[in-house]
């Protein structure tokens, strides 16, 4: 794909040049896979489950892991057009030649993306029309707790937890392929794995016994967390560090699908988190971190782990971010904390407007807490709150709409009329009943029936200032519910929905669903069928998947639903015997992973160290950030792929090189301070440089000789620093307006010389006007006058002096005038040298 990248859009999501990105000898390797994510880069480069996996399959030397993900359409069809086929980032190898291709399947309606990932690929989309020739396809995340819809196109599932079953997967396949076993072997010798699904090897109709139990990480302490991550390039959806501090919830929402497959607790300790911090900040340079749980405020030393990092973030301008907060469960001094940083929106998940439904569905916060919460929000400099809300729960009435926006007017009139610019959210969502819950057996409500809750909270909020109503489109919930309780008969329904061009399903601008119930009727299945109500007796179509949690339990707790009875969080109070746990003489249900594993709750604390007094936030005294103590203007190379990071790309490039090299960057004054670079001229994308600069400004005095030296070490492949020259302490410096440029052609003889004929037309002229776009219109512009000089080195290449004193134009813009028939591929660009001359 590589020789694409001249005509791609963004092309900076295929250069696989970033900082962090493994490259091995792949000869050397026994086991060649891709980490494949089936969607944009900027959104896989956000997955952290890639990010584990990546480095724990490349901390082995015997297995090499590459990324690969979904491109936009655009470029689809430019790689349709030149007959390319989807490769990896790192090495630019076709997928479809390697020997596994794993793909996270986070949601349901990736689905489609992942035959079109596998269609760019050139592999055949239903597994049993794979040979040996192809690589097998590996899925994993939280979906595969029921991705029977994907059972034809799937080789092998991974259930559960990955860290320790990718090195199995790998170690079998290894050892297949030293042995000279074919396909078919492979998979039997698989599906003898912990936690290991072969799909093929189940008859949906004749079921039997099978059954496969998820795998599991009893203990996260000793599983290394990565902290040698990939930088990427642009701007990722969630471009931070984010740390893991647990994994697992056992609040009991009965709507939650992840609180019961991700059981037990285990968190890792405030040491082990620390280090981890300070190691993953100083190997990436990145200026914000997050603390990710399924309930981070639940986290039982979050205190304590707070007390350990936040300081040492703050003296280095680093945010600190929570996520995945539950009402009451943080502490007055954290939200002090958080607010010295940052005060952006804040989020609180109340899902429903009365108490009556919050006990329904086991939330287990009350309406004065989530006031009590808001109130000291607003104390602490917040100006706006997003209260997420689900509608179609089972039992909700009117009422319960009604009680949304009752909670939403009385958390605005807490604020009280000294937050000037307050805006309260009420983002609505459907609810969808997922596999492994308690409410797996309810009815999904119709798209007419959300549609006339949707238009009645419409009315009601239209009345109310200050509150705004926000909501999930209704379609995808629909989808979603079809997919997320659906069988192998929807196999089909999803292939003939991808080849009537369903894509990117889960983006607002591509959903649409005629594709998918046109494929259904003509499948002869019903949408309502899949939505409606399932017997308790009936067998489900996952319940050959075991998550370890009994579905004892999930109709115990279904009935206690009805009663609007509570269940107590089992961290924190009696085990509640789910069936997951083997402990006080228990017998775990994942019996096969019980003999070795110590399967329970492992807790830092055995009560929150927030519940009791908790002293007051004392911050050390912040350094002054904006002393200014040297002033470089830094000169590097930019070739290879490098060549196309924009400029607006390279900031945060150099901004986190900087912070890697322990280089003490000055910053800006005010809330959002800042660091003090700025960049020269912009070079075109695609066009690449022996002399580009960037002017620093750094807290400390430093030489040259040092800046050069420990910036080298930190850059990604494609940029050397060449030299550092040390300028005034003004932040206003003068721009070289001299600059030379070679241009070489590509091609066979007759379409060089055709172009190089062009080139000398433009050069040889007196004038040469042309129509330049403008904020204000087209104008002529007469652009020979930018060519101070220029010389023929040969046949195909030019060098052009170009001053750009009275009119700059980028050359790539001049060349598409002057060769008009040209592309990249027919040229390249390459800066030569910049002088004040």
């Amino acid at each position: 794909m590589k020789k694409l990248l001249p005509l791609l859009p963004r092309p900076t999501r295929y250069l696989g040049s970033e900082w962090g990105t493994v490259h091995k000898d792949l000869a050397s390797v026994k086991v060649h896979i891709a980490l494949g994510f089936p969607d944009l880069y900027e959104i896989g480069m956000s997955y952290l489950g890639q990010k584990i996996l990546y480095e724990i399959v490349n901390n082995n030397p015997d297995f090499y892991a590459e990324r690969a993900y979904v491109p936009c359409q655009e470029t689809a069809g430019i790689m349709r057009e030149h007959d390319e086929l989807l490769a990896t980032l790192e090495s630019d190898t076709p997928v479809k030649d390697l020997d596994a291709l794993g793909i996270s399947l986070t949601h349901e309606l990736c689905y489609t993306n992942v035959l079109y990932m596998l269609d760019l690929s050139g592999i055949p989309l239903k597994a049993a029309d794979r040979t040996e020739d192809h690589p097998l396809i590996i899925a994993g995340g939280g979906a595969c707790f029921n991705a029977e819809p994907m059972a034809d196109f799937l080789d092998v599932m991974m259930i559960g937890d990955g860290e320790e079953s990718i090195l199995r997967v790998l170690e079998t396949i290894a050892d297949c392929k030293e042995k000279g076993l074919g396909r078919a072997d492979k998979l039997t010798a698989l599906s003898k794995l912990a936690g290991i699904y072969i799909p093929s090897f189940f008859d949906p109709e004749n079921p039997g016994d099978f059954s496969v139990e998820k795998a599991i990480v009893d203990d996260l302490n000793p599983i290394d967390f990565p902290e040698n991550q990939v930088l990427p390039y642009g701007k990722a959806i969630h471009d931070r560090l984010t740390l893991e501090i647990a994994r697992g919830c056992t609040r009991g929402c009965r709507f939650c699908q992840a609180g019961v497959i991700y059981r037990p607790v285990r968190e890792r300790t405030p040491k082990t988190l620390t280090n981890t911090l300070m190691k993953g900040l100083d190997k990436t340079g990145y200026e914000e971190t997050s603390y990710l749980s399924l309930s981070t405020g639940d986290y039982s030393a979050l205190d304590t782990l707070f007390a350990k990092s936040f300081d040492h973030c703050a003296a280095e301008q680093i945010s600190i971010s929570l996520p995945s907060l539950r009402v009451g469960s943080l502490s007055a001094p954290i939200m002090e904390r958080i607010a010295t940083i940052r005060r952006t929106g804040a989020t609180l998940a109340p899902e429903a407007g009365s108490q009556r439904l919050r006990d329904v569905i086991n939330k287990g916060i009350s309406e004065q807490q989530l006031l009590d919460h808001s109130q000291m929000l607003f104390e602490n400099g917040w100006q706006s709150i997003k209260l997420y809300f689900m509608i179609g729960l089972p039992t909700e009435t009117f009422e319960d709409l009604d009680a949304i926006l009752d909670l939403c007017v009385k958390v605005r009139d807490i604020g009280g009329p000294h937050v000037k610019v307050m805006q309260i959210s009420a983002a609505i969502s459907p609810f969808v009943p997922k596999p492994h819950t308690p409410f797996q057996w309810e009815r999904q409500s119709s798209l007419d029936e959300i549609n006339e809750k949707l238009d009645y909270l419409r009315e009601k909020f239209s009345k109310y200032k200050r509150i705004k109503l926000k909501f999930h489109i209704p379609r995808m919930s629909f989808l979603e519910g079809i997919f997320s309780r659906g069988d192998r008969k929807l196999g089909p329904v999803v292939q003939k929905a991808y080849e009537r061009g369903a894509i990117f399903t889960s983006w607002k601008d591509h959903m649409s669903l005629p594709e998918f119930l046109e494929a259904m009727k003509e499948e002869g299945l019903s949408p309502e069928d899949y939505l409606a109500a399932r017997d308790v007796d009936q067998r489900l179509p996952w319940d050959h998947i075991s998550s370890g949690v009994s579905k004892k339990y999930l109709l115990t707790e279904r009935n206690r639903s009805f009663k609007e009875k509570m269940t107590d969080d089992c961290r924190y109070a009696e085990c509640n015997s789910c069936g997951v746990c083997e402990f006080d003489g228990r017998k775990s249900l994942l019996k096969d992973q019980a003999i070795e594993s110590d399967i329970r709750p492992k807790m830092v604390f055995t009560e929150r160290d927030q519940t009791g007094e908790v002293p007051p936030f004392v911050q050390e005294e912040k350094p002054d950030l904006g002393i200014k103590g040297s002033h470089f203007r830094i000169w590097y190379t930019k070739t290879g792929t490098t060549a196309y990071l924009s400029q607006l790309d390279l900031a945060p490039v150099f901004e986190r090189a900087m912070r890697r090299a322990k280089l003490p960057l000055t910053f800006s004054q005010g809330f959002h301070p800042m660091p003090l670079i700025s960049f020269g001229r912009a070079l075109p994308v695609a066009v690449e440089s022996q002399a580009e600069w960037m002017n620093v400004m750094y807290r400390t005095e430093l030489t040259s000789e040092e800046v050069v030296e420990r910036l080298n070490e930190q850059m990604p492949i494609g940029i050397l620093m060449t030299r550092a020259d040390t300028l005034t302490l003004s932040r206003k410096q003068p721009q070289p307006q001299i600059e030379d440029f070679a241009i070489t052609f590509n091609g066979d003889d007759e379409a060089v010389a055709a172009r190089m004929a062009e080139l000398r037309n433009f050069l040889e002229s007196e004038e040469y006007v042309i129509k330049h776009k403008t904020k204000k219109g087209f104008k002529d512009k007469d652009i020979r006058p930018t060519v101070q000089s220029y010389e023929e080195v040969a046949p195909n290449k030019v060098i052009i002096h170009f001053d750009w004193t009275n009119l700059y134009l980028s050359p790539t813009k001049m060349l598409a005038v002057i060769c008009p028939k040209s592309t990249l591929l027919d040229y390249s660009l390459m800066k030569l040298d910049q002088r004040f001359e």
